[in-house]
């Protein structure tokens, strides 16, 4: 059985199947980046590239195993709050919450921002601030609209986005693996002797992250304990499965690959000409698109578990009667990531990101075994083999990682945390204390 998750009843309707919760996922993992990261990848790995992607989803696949058993679980809303909460306390969880929240919501209007500069694409003039911020304040409307309308036109609209999304990179994938020949297999089964190998593993691994996003609307699954480490498993291999080909693809279509500026975009010219470089921007913006959908149907579920646990305002927690959304929340997150796309703010928010990721996988990962002692029945829980090896490997690389840390990502993550204290204490003072009664006679 599932360790209880809230003090409070969830009104929210129990609707999502295996492949709601993969499209999340998958919208969490796969952004802009992979559209990007195969020339950085070439030059710092050269040929062997391809199996540097698939080093980063060995090394990523301990702590995406690590939150398949967390998730195995709870059936609530919340994902990582939960954990948190569940093994160190309220405190721990708002903590969680809040940065995950903060980082989510800086990344989405970083996302708006590109989104809109890919659009531009389509401009044969430099797009005016005017332009610019209606065609902000549009996205994000549709996707507020979208999100409040109901969870099934939400998943609906990402099951599109990412066909979109995924299409052209299967196509690209294809015409690559057919132009493979002997020389080439030589070439890239040929032991990697860059100095800059590190940092390519660095580069990569940092490409299939977000998964932890999907996580999030477990108190909407019909089988959260079963479908939410289905979805992370089936995600990763698919993610891993089209960097690979897609590098592979982008090796065999482009004579300088480590030169190229926008890779897979040439890539598409390559095969089409000026038509191909457009299908690939479409692609991209359906990418941009689907990752700031699947951001604004999950993040808002965060505010909205952390005020069902009295941690933020209850507004933030009101559900619609007829819709089944936490609309409040939904809008709330949606004005927020206009405000900070338009005036530049995330900018100064961009150091967050990193280092709030890792801390929020380790503390799962150390919330493991309390979490397990919890449950009613163990036996019913995904059992990782090994013991405690997953975990340990898992803590292994979230370490390795935090040793790339910069000195402003740790400076801008303790304000934050500090300033998450703050709000959790001032939150705490106004809440309702229960009456105490003298202990009897």
């Amino acid at each position: 059985m599932s360790i209880p998750t809230t003090s409070q009843p969830e009104p929210l309707r129990r609707q999502l199947t295996l492949a709601a919760l993969w499209l999340l996922v998958i919208n969490g993992m796969i952004g802009a980046g992979i559209f990007g990261i195969p020339a950085a990848a070439e030059r710092l790995s050269g040929q062997s590239s391809p199996w540097v992607f698939a080093l980063g989803a060995l090394l990523i696949a301990p702590i995406m195993l690590c939150f398949a058993q967390l998730s195995s679980a709870f059936s609530g809303t919340g994902g990582p709050i939960l954990y948190a909460q569940s093994a160190f306390g309220p405190f721990a969880g708002f903590q969680i919450g809040w940065a995950f929240y903060i980082a989510r919501l800086t990344a989405s209007a970083a996302n708006l921002n590109l989104l809109i500069a890919t659009i531009s694409y389509f401009w044969s003039a430099p797009m005016g601030p005017a332009v610019r911020i209606g065609l902000m304040f549009a996205v994000c409307a549709a996707l507020v609209w979208i999100n409040i309308v109901g969870a099934r036109a939400a998943i609906r609209s990402l099951g599109l986005l990412t066909v979109v999304k995924l299409l052209p990179l299967l196509v690209l994938a294809a015409i690559g693996l057919a132009r493979i020949d002997r020389a080439f297999l030589t070439s890239i089964t040929s032991v990697p002797d860059s100095p800059d190998l590190g940092a390519a593993i660095l580069l990569v691994i940092y490409a299939y992250v977000g998964f932890e996003s999907g996580l999030v609307p477990a108190g909407e699954s019909k089988r959260p304990e079963r479908d939410m480490p289905r979805a992370l498993v089936l995600a990763l291999v698919v993610v891993a499965a089209v960097y690979v080909l897609i590098q592979i693809a982008a090796q065999r279509l482009l004579l300088d690959l480590a030169s190229s500026e926008r890779p897979i975009v040439d890539a598409g010219a390559a095969i089409l000409g000026e038509a191909g470089a457009v299908v690939v921007v479409v692609a991209i913006i359906a990418s941009v698109g689907g990752n700031l959908l699947g951001s604004v149907f999950s993040a808002p579920r965060l505010t909205y578990c952390l005020a069902l646990e009295n941690q933020l305002p209850r507004f933030l927690s009101r559900v619609d009667p007829r819709r089944q959304t936490p609309w409040t929340s939904i809008l709330f997150y949606g004005a927020a990531m206009f405000l900070l796309a338009a005036t530049g703010a995330f900018a100064q928010l961009a150091a967050l990101s990193v280092l709030t990721r890792l801390l929020i996988y380790l503390v799962c990962i150390a919330a493991m075994p309390r979490v397990r002692a919890r449950a009613e029945d163990p036996s019913r829980q995904l059992r990782l083999p090994g013991g405690y090896v997953i975990p340990v490997l898992a803590a292994i690389v979230c370490f390795g990682l935090l040793t790339q840390v910069s000195r402003d990502s740790i400076i801008a993550t303790a304000a934050l945390l500090a300033l998450g204290s703050v709000l959790f204490w001032l939150e705490a003072r106004a809440r309702p204390q229960p009456e105490s009664h003298p202990p009897p006679k």
